[in-house]
Formats: C-alpha cells, structure tokens, sequence
C-alpha cells in the first residue's frame, strides 16, 4: 500500500516537474541552445554545481563554456539559467529597455541592500536614477579630485614603513579603508578616518557578507530565505549579524551629515538676519560639495520626502559598490604594473610629463585626464580581471537574439571575465597589453566585449567618478614607489567582487 502511494506521488511529482518546463524546454529545443543531454526531474543539472567551494566557481564557468559554447541552458531545480558570454548577446540585452530587471541572485543581498538603484526595477529605479544622475556631472566630480589627492597621499604616507624593497604586502588591505574614506567623503560628506582607524567594523562586517553570499550562490539549495536558515544556520545567523553591522554604521553617516545640513541651515538663515555672522568652514565647504548623501536628504518623489529607509539602501548601495569594487580594480592594476615593469616604467614617465617631478604637487582634474597610457593601464586590468565578474538578468517576456528565443521565466547570467577573456574578441586575451586599449577607430574593440561598468540603461552611474579616483590612488602610488613583483602569485575568486585567495602582493622601494 505505502509502496503503491510512493510510486503514485513520485509519478504525479514527475509529471509536474516536466508540464512546469514544457514550455520553456520547446523553445530552448527550438532554438538549438547548447545544454546538458540528460536532465533529472526535480534537480535538473545541478548534480555538477552541488557541493562546489568559492574557489572552484570561476573554474566551473569556464568548464560550461568550454563544453557547451557561448550560451548554453542549465537547469536549477525549477530555475532556467542561461550562461552567456557571446558578445551578440552581450549586446541586446545590456542595450535593452526591457531587460533591466536583475536576476533572482541579487535577492540574496536584498537584506543588506534593500530595494536600491542596483536592485530596483521599474518606476521606482527610474525615478531614483533620475534623482541621482545629476550628483555624478563632470563639474561636481571636479570638487571630488580634491578629496582623492588628500586620501592618496595619506595611504602613500602610510606605506612608507614597509617600502624597503624586500617585504611583500597585500596592496589590498592598504586600498581598502582608503576607498572608504573616499566614498565617506566624497559621496556621503562625512569623514571617517577609516586609513587611520584601521579596525573600522564595517570593512570586516563586508568580507564576511561577501562570502556567506557567494557561499549560498554556489549552493542551489540555500537560495531560499528559509532552506538558508535551516541548513545553515550558524552562517544565517552570522550573516544578519553582519549586516547589522554594516546597517549602523551607513546609518550613523547619515545622521551625521543630516546634523550638518541642518546646522549649515541654521546658521544661513542667523547669517540673514544678521549680516556680521561670519559661516565656518564646514558650511562653507557643504556649499561648495553638493554629496550625493546630500541630494537624498533633499529630494522629493512624487513631493514626498525619501524615508530614512529609502535613503539608507541607496547609501549603502553606494558605499559598496564605490568601495569594494573601486579597491578590487585598484589592487589588481597595482599588482598587474608590479608584475610588468615596462608598463610601469611607461606609467612613471607619463607621470612625470603631466604631473612633473615634485611629489607633493597637489594634482587636479586636468592632470588626471591627461593619464591616458594609465586609462589603457587601468581598462587592462578590468579586462583580465573585472572587478564584478558576473551580471544577472531575469528575463520577463520571451526575447529574441537573431535566430533564437530566450524564454519568459528564465535567468541569464553573464560572464564579463570570460568574455574579457575570450580569444576571438582580443588578441591573446592572457597577456597584460596596456596598448590594445590605445588602437585606432579602424582597431576599436566592440564596446559590448569589455564592460566592467556594465552598459545600457543599467550602466554604472558612478563609472567616471571610479576612474578618475583610481586614476588618482595609482597614479599616486607610481610617483613615490616603485612596485616589484613580490609574494604569492594572483588567485582569482568570486567573491561578491573579484578577490584573490591569495592576496594581492607586491613589494614597494622608494622613488629617488
């Protein structure tokens, strides 16, 4: 009897699992799109993906491609996901209008992030973008370069004690709370000293986030909020406790710069009434910096103010992404010149053109848009090693790409380190070439092919401000030292961002 009714659920349970596929397995057939030849009923082709660590995800992405091609289907359970690194695809939907919703993966940082700019799709996403854009002009990143050149010199100052030319450092942690107190400053208007504080919580509390979340990504059966919470709940528990973390210390910025804006008002309105007040420097400067913290203090959408919670997960979204990311393509440009030094070499005496010989000259935004052999430098190193390897999108509707159909209800997962990586859209694709960035129009690589900021309508909104302070912090660096090729070599890992499992090592000797 028991034996009959197991037979009986199992029979009912694999007819559902195969009408719940039908429709999109008719148009993947249809469509001739690579894929596993057996799929099991309820996991699908996940027996391969089942029990990989962070250190293997790069490899297992490379081995789909490999064995299947440029865009190939795999089952997830009940989750269809395409892995693409076909520049044809890249094309279409990162230029669509259409397909701007981030796939089902960036739930898993939703409790972190909220519903902002990088998770928001919609009306929503519109309105907060348009709110937004403005903050990121030319002329306002132009009172920015300010900001980087004082925190550039601190973290030189800093490295000062172990540039002997024999000890081998990890760049990445001297990066770090210099990027931090960066965006602190820069996009939220607060100082936070985090390169002289160097036990700030939140950079700790965003590494162990980081990895959790990439640890539950390679997990398929931890992509639920609840299989998470029962399968492993010593990492859930961790997890949230991380993001409390992080949580009070965006919040603790924000109510700091709102306490400014607010004396800054005050002090206006006393300055009115009675001429002979004299501002002090702080209200100075806060109108001459318009932060983009400052922006959602004030803004209004559809005339009502942003909530404390609407602001919060824009800030830090922000701090993030202008954080984590910006240190990963500073970090790995310094390791890639300490391993090329005629690229470096070449960097130096650009350096030395445009900025001249005097160490201490405080360096502008002219100067800074002069680099144009480190621009090539700082693209190179994206290309090999992009600081967000992997995009996601979910697809809404079915969409066409030439001769084949991407099904509604699918997920698309997109490889910016393979397709940097790929031999038919640059030259050997392996090697550090600086110049291939230099080439003529006739030469010009397809701009869909190398897209560490994205591209399209979901493009990052703070690409040129990451350049120009990368531009600084590296430039900076190649003025006072040289850097030599010390320490274990470069392990790439995803990791929310790309990391190295081994650090990012480097020696450094004084510049005479």
């Amino acid at each position: 009897m028991y034996l009959e009714l197991l037979i009986l659920l199992m029979i009912l349970a694999f007819t559902a699992d195969y009408l719940m596929r039908k429709r999109i397995n008719d148009i993947v057939n249809a469509s001739n799109f690579p894929r596993p030849r057996y799929t099991l009923p309820i996991l699908g082709d996940c027996l391969p993906y089942l029990g990989l660590e962070i250190k293997d995800s790069l490899d297992f992405f490379n081995r789909m491609h490999e064995k299947f091609g440029k865009v190939c289907r795999l089952w997830v359970f009940y989750r269809c996901i395409f892995f693409v690194q076909d520049v044809k695809f890249f094309e279409h939907i990162l230029s669509s209008p259409t397909l701007i919703s981030k796939s089902f993966f960036y739930d898993m940082v939703s409790s972190w992030l909220g519903n902002g700019l990088l998770l928001s799709t919609g009306s929503k996403w519109h309105k907060r973008r348009k709110i937004i854009t403005p903050t990121f002009h030319f002329k306002i990143l132009q009172q920015f370069v300010e900001i980087f050149d004082h925190h550039s010199r601190t973290m030189v100052s800093k490295l000062s004690k172990i540039a002997d030319g024999k000890t081998s450092i990890d760049i990445y942690q001297a990066v770090c709370p210099a990027t931090l107190d960066i965006i602190a400053e820069a996009a939220l208007g607060v100082k936070i000293d985090a390169q002289q504080n160097t036990d700030i919580a939140y950079t700790k509390a965003l590494k162990i986030v980081a990895h959790i979340t990439w640890y539950r990504f390679m997990n398929p059966f931890r992509y639920s909020d609840i299989n998470f919470m029962l399968l492993a709940p010593r990492y859930y528990m961790q997890l949230h406790k991380n993001i409390r973390i992080m949580h009070v210390f965006t919040e603790k910025m924000i109510n700091e710069r709102r306490a400014t804006l607010t004396r800054s008002s005050e002090s206006a309105k006393a300055s009115q009434s009675c001429p002979d007040i004299v501002e002090d420097d702080q209200s100075v400067g806060l109108k001459q910096r318009l932060s983009f913290l400052d922006v959602l203090l004030q803004a209004t959408i559809d005339d009502q103010y942003l909530t404390n919670a609407d602001i919060r997960e824009e800030v830090d979204t922000f701090t993030f992404e202008g954080h984590d990311t910006t240190t990963s393509g500073i970090s790995n440009t310094l390791y890639l010149l300490a391993r090329h030094p005629k690229a470096q070499e070449k960097v130096f005496e650009e350096i030395l053109n445009v900025i001249g010989a005097d160490k201490e000259k405080s360096v502008g935004m002219n100067e800074l848009q002069e680099l144009k052999y480190l621009e090539c430098v700082l693209k190179e190193s994206m290309r090999l090693y992009p600081p967000v390897p992997l995009i996601g999108r979910e697809v809404k509707e079915d969409t066409k790409i030439g001769d084949q159909v991407l099904p509604a209800n699918s997920t698309i997962c997109m490889s910016i380190y393979a397709i940097g990586h790929d031999p038919q859209l640059f030259e050997f694709p392996e090697e550090f070439r600086p110049e291939r960035f230099a080439c003529s129009k006739d030469e010009k690589i397809n701009p869909y092919a190398y897209v560490p900021f994205s591209a399209g309508p979901r493009n990052c909104i703070g690409q040129k401000f990451a350049i120009l302070e990368m531009k600084s912090i590296v430039s900076c660096i190649i003025r006072h030292y040289e850097l030599l090729p010390l320490g274990v070599e470069f392990q790439p890992i995803v990791s929310l961002v790309l990391r190295s499992s081994t650090g990012v090592n480097l020696g450094l000797k004084r510049r005479i």
